[in-house]
Order: C-alpha cells, then sequence, then structure tokens
C-alpha cells in the first residue's frame, strides 16, 4: 500500500481479465494519454481505470486518507498528500447530518424512522439527524455511509483535473469516478428512505458543481461525460411485505450449512459445499473427490434439495446452462455471467423480491429489472441531444466512448455502439 499501512492498500487489477477502454486509450497514441481512478472503493477506483493506468486512488477507511498501491506509483504526490492533510473526513465527526430540505418535502420516502432499515452508527435509531461519533475506531468507516463521502470524491476528482493537468495536453485523457456513497447508504436504508432521497438530492448538488467546473476549465463542447450505475436495487422486502407484495428473505450463509448437514445424512459425505455465493453453489470438490462419489449424484441430490426451497423459483448446473431450459433473457444473462474457472458448480434463481439477507436493508445481483435496469446519461462533445427507449446495456459504453474516440474497443467487448448518440 501507498499512503496507508493497513492491508487496504494490497490492491491491484491483477484480477482483470481484459483491456478496458482507458487501457485501449493509453495504447492509441503509445501511452501518451493520462488515465486516473478515483473511488471510495478499491474495485471503484481500480478496475475502470484499468491495468494501464497511471494511478487509481481509494478511500482506506481505517486511516481515512485517500490511498494507492505500489502496483502504480512508489510514493503519493503532493496533491493527494495535501487532500489527506486536510482531514475531512474527521471533520465531519460531531457535526449532523439533516436533511437539506424540511422533512415534510420528501414525499417520495417512507416515513424516517422504521423497521426496515438499519442505523450504520451504534446504538441510533436510523433517523435524522444522524451524527457521525468521535470514536476513533468508527469515524471514518461511518463517514462513508453519509452523503458528504459523495463530495469527498468530487473533491479529490476536481483536485486531480488540476494537479495532473488533465485535458491540457493534445491528448485525450480519461479521469474514471465511482461514486460509492450511494449504494452503502442504499444497502443501509434502502431505496423508500429519506436517507436515500436526500443523498440524491445533494449529489445532484454535487454534480451540478463538477460540471460548472469543467464548463469553465475546458468549455462545454470539450469533454464527454457519461453517467451510469452498476446495477440497481431491490426494494427491502419486507416494505413490500406491507404493501402485500410478494416478497422475502433467506440466510444465504446459512444454506450451505443446511445443505452439508443434509448431503452427511443421505451420502454420508462431510462438508460438500465450500460456499453459496451470488445464487451459485460452490462444491468441495477434495470432500467430494475424497469419498469417490459420483459427482452427478451429489449434484443431483443438492439440486433437489434446493428445489424443496420456497423461494427458489429454478435450480441449474452451471456448466450445462445451454441446454438448461429457462427463459432465454435470464439464460442469456447467466451465460454473459459465466466464467468455468470463477463460477460456481450449480446455479439457482429465486422468486422475484427475494434474495439472502436479513430484515433491515436491501442489496442486489438478480437479472430481475430492478437489480437490471440502470440509467445511462452522455453529455458533452460530439454527443447528439435526444432520448432512446431501447434497450442499450452496460456493455455499450466502451463501444460508444471507442467510437468516438476513433480507437479500438477492448479486448473482451461484447456490446455495440449506441449509434443513437453518434449519428
Amino acid at each position: 500500500g501507498v499512503g496507508s499501512n493497513t492491508i487496504w492498500g494490497k490492491m491491484s487489477p491483477r484480477n482483470l481479465l481484459a483491456t478496458t477502454i482507458s487501457d485501449e486509450l493509453r495504447l492509441s497514441n503509445n501511452f501518451q494519454s493520462k488515465v486516473i481512478g478515483i473511488s471510495l472503493k478499491d474495485r471503484g477506483a481500480i478496475l475502470p481505470a484499468g491495468h494501464s493506468a497511471n494511478a487509481a486512488y481509494w478511500y482506506d477507511d481505517e486511516a481515512g486518507k485517500w490511498i494507492t498501491s505500489t502496483y502504480y506509483i512508489k510514493e503519493l504526490p503532493q496533491w493527494v498528500k495535501a487532500v489527506n492533510s486536510k482531514n475531512y473526513p474527521a471533520s465531519i465527526a460531531g457535526k449532523p447530518w439533516e436533511t437539506m430540505l424540511p422533512i415534510e418535502k420528501y414525499v417520495l420516502s417512507d416515513a424516517d424512522n422504521n423497521k426496515y432499515e438499519n442505523s450504520f452508527i451504534a446504538g441510533t435509531l436510523p433517523i435524522f439527524p444522524h451524527t457521525i461519533s468521535s470514536n476513533s475506531s468508527t469515524i471514518f468507516q461511518e463517514f462513508k455511509f453519509t452523503p458528504f463521502a459523495n463530495t469527498y470524491i468530487f473533491d479529490m476528482a476536481s483536485a486531480a483535473i488540476t494537479n495532473e493537468d488533465l485535458g491540457g495536453r493534445e491528448v485525450t485523457d480519461l479521469l474514471a469516478v465511482s461514486i460509492s456513497a450511494t449504494d452503502y447508504i442504499g444497502h443501509s436504508f434502502g431505496p423508500n428512505s429519506i436517507e436515500i432521497e436526500d443523498t440524491y438530492l445533494r449529489l445532484d448538488k454535487d454534480l451540478e458543481k463538477f460540471l460548472i467546473t469543467l464548463d469553465q476549465k475546458f468549455g462545454r463542447n470539450n469533454y464527454i461525460v457519461f453517467l451510469t450505475a452498476d446495477h440497481g436495487v431491490a426494494h427491502v422486502p419486507a416494505f413490500l411485505q406491507e404493501h402485500h407484495i410478494p416478497s422475502g428473505v433467506y440466510n444465504e450463509f446459512g444454506l450451505a450449512d443446511d445443505i452439508n448437514r443434509a448431503a452427511e445424512t443421505a451420502l454420508g459425505i462431510k462438508n460438500v459445499i465450500k460456499a453459496v455465493e451470488n445464487n451459485q453453489v460452490y462444491l468441495n470438490m477434495d470432500s467430494v473427490n475424497f469419498k469417490a462419489k459420483s459427482l452427478n449424484d451429489i449434484q443431483t441430490f443438492v439440486i433437489n434439495y434446493l428445489k424443496t426451497k420456497d423461494y427458489i423459483a429454478n435450480v441449474y448446473k452451471l456448466d450445462e446452462i445451454e441446454t438448461t431450459t429457462l427463459p432465454a433473457l435470464i439464460k442469456n444473462r447467466i451465460i454473459n455471467g459465466y466464467n468455468a474457472r470463477r463460477c460456481g458448480d450449480i446455479g439457482y434463481i429465486t422468486k422475484p423480491a427475494y434474495f439472502g439477507g436479513g430484515g433491515t436493508g436491501t442489496t442486489h445481483g438478480s437479472w430481475n429489472s430492478y437489480d437490471a435496469h440502470i440509467p445511462l446519461i452522455w453529455f458533452g462533445w460530439n454527443i447528439k441531444p435526444g432520448k432512446t427507449n431501447d434497450e442499450v446495456y452496460m456493455t455499450d459504453i466502451a463501444p460508444t466512448l471507442a467510437a468516438l474516440l476513433n480507437i479500438q474497443a477492448p479486448n473482451g467487448t461484447v456490446g455495440k455502439v449506441i449509434t443513437a448518440i453518434t449519428h
């Protein structure tokens, strides 16, 4: 790590298999372009910036600072040290997060205090005002769950533009900014909370300030911005149930223990399951091979066991997904996400609005519209004004940027150019 001594600096893009649009930009001009990634999350900074980035900076929630790793550089630049020296996260301690508008104006949200929400501050109710404690052991973690963390990201992005002279030379540069506090807040409070509504009102102000900065520095038609998301979000099941909409939660981590107990009783094998994660079951091949049982018999047992769960709609072998009877839309999305070296052995599909978790907060990760429907907004240089209701995908962003910049698309591209904005 560079910038702190915690484990959170031990990060790099080594697990990323393909090039990114930022890699292709750098390749197109013999690495003259500058590429920088910024996010609270390491993955949010590292993956969009790609393999060849000049730098990626993320937030260390133990140290309360922007950090990077020796994959990129050996020492933080002076301008990053200067941002860190202001100690903005600590300055928020003891100051309340109150609603930007009078609380009665938040008509798209549920009541402020309800049973669906988590409080990110121990020992407090999930209601306004939220005041970060002065406890040095938790202050930097709690900071991530406030909209002020988004402001911090944009301040860092503006500092990068100025100090790295991004956009100031004859080549195109790329700044990848991933907004993370919306995710932390959304998971804790859910999409129907006043907290998330206030967060987006404040994010709108942050975006306004940032775009004005870009206009003033480069001119409105001299940069491209695209704004999107990595996923949507599910309503909190308890909220849906109160409104008579089918939904529920299950214990994803406990499911592995349940299968193991059932398999030991029925097959005499211990620890058949290594893990259950992301709607996938990972078999413990060491246990399976040790007992010399038929892999097919074990898979059939697990599949039949999962089919007994009321919240599961379908179960399948992941390596046989091509021949599995599933709706084409769902099957295609599973295939697109399948990697034989990284995925599990058995997959399952839950009923809509069912997911692994608890009674408060929410999550994401399914094929359903609430998780898969995200915004995609383009603005700036050579962007044709308009709107389309045609279905496009996040995988279309990279080839569209490549077309606009007249460079090669990333080497793992599966998307297509969105011609509605380029013609």
